[in-house]
Formats: C-alpha cells, sequence, structure tokens
C-alpha cells in the first residue's frame, strides 16, 4: 500500500485495522518467539486513551544471556558475518520490501503505542518509510566496505582489514521506536554484526515484527535478537555483559553515562549514546522570511509532540523583532497543530507517550511560571481531553538563560522565547548548555550564517531551515548530547574495527 493510498483512509478505517489488531508481543531469541523465562509480563498503554494494548513479556538476566548467547553463536558460525557480500545486500534489500509492506501494521502499532498521529508514520516521509529507506541505504554500502592496501618497504605487505565488532546491542527509545531502531539495527547489520535490540519498555511493539521480517527476508536465526524489558535489569544486563561488544544507546543522559561506566566495569566494550539537547533556534533581525522562520521553529518544537532529542526549545530572537516573531509563531502553532486522536488523518498531535510524561512536562511548565516565565501560549491539558496523556503546544516569553525552563530538557511541546542584542549574545547563550546536539540560524547574511555555524556547540548545524535532513547527515552532538553519530556511512565505522596484517616477504 503506498503513501497515496493511506492518504485515502478514514478515522473509522483506521480504527477498524486498529482493532483487528492482533501483535506478535513475543520475544524473538534463536530464531524462536519466546515469552520471558521467568513467566513474567508487563503491560503496554495507549497514550491516547489510558486502554492496555498488549501484555509483553518481561525479560530478565536469563534472557539475556541466551540471546547473547544467539548472537554470538551465530556470528561465529560466518553464517552473516562471512555471508557473500552481494547475498547480504539482497537480503537487507528484501528487507527494507518488507518494511514497506508492513507499513500500515507497522503504523498503526507505533500510534497505538506511543501516540503518534498516524499521518506522521505513514506519509511519504514518515517514520515507516525513513526506517526502509536506513534499511536499504546500509545494505547499498554493503560492498563498498573495503580495507586498504599500504605503501610500505619492498620486502614488507602490509594490509588493513574492516571487520564487525561481533555482537551488537541496540538499546533504543520511545520517541521513535521503529526509525531509532532502524539506524542502529541497520548498520550493525550490513557489516555482518550480530545485533540485540532492547526496545524501550514504554513502546515495545514493533521490535518484534522487525525481527521477523528480517528473518522472512533471509536473514539467519540468531543474527537479529530482540529481548523487552526495562531499563534497569535487561538494559543493565547486556550493558554488563563480557560477551557484548558495542552497546548504541539513545535515550537520557544520566542512562548514557551509566553505558560508559558499565563498559569500563567490563569487558571496556564500544559505547555510542545520543542522550538528548536543549537545541537553539536563533532568528536573527534579517531572517530572510520571518513568515517561513516561525513556521520552521514552530514545527522545530511542536513536530512529535516535542518528544525529540533535536526540539528547538530555546527560541533565541532579536529583541527588534521579538515581539512580532512571538505573534507570527503564535498564529503559526494554532495554524499548524490539531491535537486529537491519533489515529485520525486530521490530527497533528496527539498525545505524550505516557502518563508519567504528561507529569514531567506540566510540571516543567509550573516551574516556569513559578520562576517568572510568562505564559503566552497552551500551558496545560487541553478541554476535552481527561482521557490520554496531552499537553498543549506551550510558549513562554520573559525568559532568562539561567530558569530551569532554559537549560532542562522538557521532552514535550513547550518553548522558551529568549532575547538577544548581538550576534555574539546569541552564541553565548546558545552555547550556555550542557546539551550541544543541533541548532538553527536564520540569517540572509552569509558571513554570519558561516561564523555561527562555526562557532556554535552543536553536532547538526541547520541554516534557514529545521530539522531538514536525509541519510547522508551525521547525527550525534557535542558535550553531554553524547558521542558517535547515527544514520551516515560513517556509523559503519563504529560498528567495525580495523585489523592491521604485516607480511614479511624478506
Amino acid at each position: 500500500m503506498s503513501a497515496e493510498q493511506f492518504q485515502r483512509l478514514t478515522r473509522e478505517d483506521f480504527h477498524q485495522q486498529a482493532a483487528a489488531l492482533r501483535p506478535e508481543t513475543r520475544m524473538l531469541i534463536d530464531g524462536k518467539l519466546v515469552n520471558a523465562k521467568s513467566g513474567k509480563n508487563f503491560e503496554t498503554v495507549n497514550p491516547a486513551s489510558d486502554e492496555v494494548v498488549a501484555t509483553i513479556p518481561l525479560g530478565d538476566v536469563e534472557d539475556v544471556e541466551l540471546a547473547v548467547a544467539s548472537a554470538r553463536k551465530a556470528f561465529k558460525s560466518g553464517v552473516w558475518s562471512r555471508m557473500e557480500p552481494r547475498a547480504r545486500m539482497e537480503v537487507m534489500y528484501r528487507f527494507a520490501d518488507l518494511i514497506s509492506e508492513n507499513a500500515l501494521q507497522f503504523g498503526l502499532l507505533e500510534s497505538l503505542d506511543v501516540g503518534k498521529p498516524i499521518v506522521d508514520l505513514l506519509g511519504a516521509n514518515g517514520d515507516v518509510a525513513a526506517a526502509a529507506l536506513t534499511v536499504r541505504y546500509f545494505g547499498e554500502a554493503i560492498d563498498k566496505i573495503e580495507g586498504t592496501v599500504t605503501t610500505t618497504a619492498a620486502d614488507t605487505f602490509h594490509y588493513i582489514l574492516r571487520q564487525p565488532l561481533g555482537v551488537v546491542v541496540s538499546i533504543t527509545p520511545w520517541n521513535y521506536p521503529l526509525l531509532i531502531a532502524a539506524w542502529k539495527v541497520a548498520p550493525a547489520l550490513a557489516v555482518g554484526n550480530s545485533v540485540i535490540l532492547k526496545p524501550a519498555e514504554q513502546s515495545p511493539l514493533s521490535a518484534t515484527l522487525l525481527a521477523q521480517l528480517f528473518m522472512e527476508a533471509g536473514g539467519p536465526a540468531g543474527v537479529f535478537n530482540v529481548v523487552h524489558g526495562p531499563g534497569g535489569t535487561v538494559g543493565k544486563t547486556l550493558a554488563l555483559h563480557m560477551d557484548v561488544d558495542k552497546i548504541s544507546f539513545t535515550g537520557s543522559t544520566a542512562v548514557g553515562k551509566l553505558m560508559m561506566v558499565y563498559s569500563g566495569q567490563s569487558n571496556l566494550k564500544r559505547v555510542t549514546v545520543e542522550t538528548g539537547g536543549k537545541s537553539p533556534q536563533i532568528i536573527t533581525a534579517n531572517a530572510p522570511d520571518l513568515d517561513i522562520a516561525a513556521q520552521f521553529a514552530v514545527s522545530g518544537i511542536y513536530a512529535n509532540k516535542g518528544e525529540m532529542c533535536s526540539a528547538g526549545s530555546r527560541l533565541l530572537v532579536d529583541a527588534r523583532i521579538h515581539d512580532e516573531f512571538v505573534a507570527r509563531f503564535a498564529a503559526k502553532t494554532k495554524a499548524t497543530f490539531t491535537i486529537g486522536d491519533p489515529l485520525d488523518p486530521a490530527t497533528t498531535m496527539g498525545p505524550l507517550v505516557s502518563r508519567k510524561q504528561q507529569k514531567s512536562v506540566l510540571s516543567s511548565i509550573d516551574i516556569a511560571k513559578q520562576e517568572g516565565a510568562q505564559l503566552v501560549l497552551g500551558g496545560r491539558t487541553p478541554a476535552g481531553f481527561d482521557s490520554g496523556a496531552y499537553v498543549e503546544p506551550t510558549l513562554f516569553i520573559d525568559v532568562h538563560p539561567g530558569m530551569r525552563i532554559a537549560r532542562e530538557e522538557v521532552f514535550g511541546p513547550v518553548a522558551a522565547v529568549l532575547p538577544f542584542k548581538t550576534i555574539d549574545e546569541a552564541v553565548q547563550i546558545a552555547n550556555d548548555s550542557i546539551y550541544g546536539l543541533a541548532a538553527g540560524i536564520w540569517t540572509a547574511d552569509i558571513r554570519t550564517a558561516h561564523k555561527m555555524a562555526r562557532d556554535l556547540d552543536a553536532g547538526v548545524i541547520w541554516v534557514n531551515c529545521y530539522d531538514l535532513s536525509d541519510m547522508t547527515q551525521p547525527w550525534g552532538g557535542f558535550k553531554q548530547s553524547g558521542t558517535g553519530r547515527d544514520k551516515c556511512l560513517e556509523t559503519l565505522l563504529t560498528v567495525s574495527q580495523t585489523k592491521s596484517v604485516w607480511i614479511n616477504l624478506g
């Protein structure tokens, strides 16, 4: 079913399809669908209705041991790691096709699990299409991963091999469950690793289907395993495991730091982490089009309900255009976002992932008020949405850099406007953060654009746009936003290692 066909489906169609869903919730270990050894389960809840969607096996240490043993056995056997590259490519291509062919099921699972609007999942550039593209992109790279022969003395032959690490664990967050799983799993598989996917317990539904489709595409048993369960047990056990070679983690800064600690306490496994942000969108007085800047700024913070690591939640606005920009921003917000049922194609903002997250975001809003920030938009649960974890798009002005709303990641639809008088002051305010994931710059002056891009502490910079990308863009940040990169070809280097072979010909 194409994106165009999805556009013809109605709210009633999606609800009918959702009611008929019988998602596979078991874990996948060594090619077999299994329940937790303990027999325990947990529930995943629809944040739009507070209703239980499914019961999920509660994995524990014993399940982790089985998954790691399965992944290691598959890797050592060479059934995937030493498969002829073109054959491995064909599996990845078929895997990508199967994701596209099962788009409706993925879209429904993600929408029910985390409250994403169905239009954001099934559009031509939605999460499902992007996940399929990710798998195909890394599949295409498989036979381009090359070693090197160096120039050495006449009596020496020296070459460098690039080889897979072994067992790679992907620990993924709940804000983009399918897409970020693809970002992590696809490059690891492309190089020849075995993988274990540990999805967030708030968003488990798409993980098993993803692994099943890999096997349907021809992937061998044991190469792609899924273990469900909480981070404090399953995630920690994986991170401490002596037979895991790499952890790729996206989530909170605190847990990202623990991943590095666990690596040091175990086998010095490779670790890459992406751990959030407090990204600035800088609107200068000579922005080429203030309407367009306001539209991108609105989408930059409120898209995906603000549950984005790159959310442009700090709006740094030249004091000369402050009032005009705020007025346009508020008007664009009201025109752009419609809060409602995620399975209604008319909805552009669904609920937050959980009641717990709703409570956290509302608490941040209350703290901002107490600290003296002025609320000009939203700030509460929308009328008529007592069921579900909804929060209105929210905007504060009269914010100074020392306020918590200007420093802490809210991970919800909350923006704060901070005025500046000079470009140097804007850069200083932008960099006054423990984070450094992304930043946006709006200016018609090319020198200002280059200077600010050079000076901003962020891994991703957008100029006269925000949150645009393709697969060539490295995704990752500076400072406490994490280490390493996702999504781009550079990722292949982080899931592989080099081996130097020196042959004496004398």
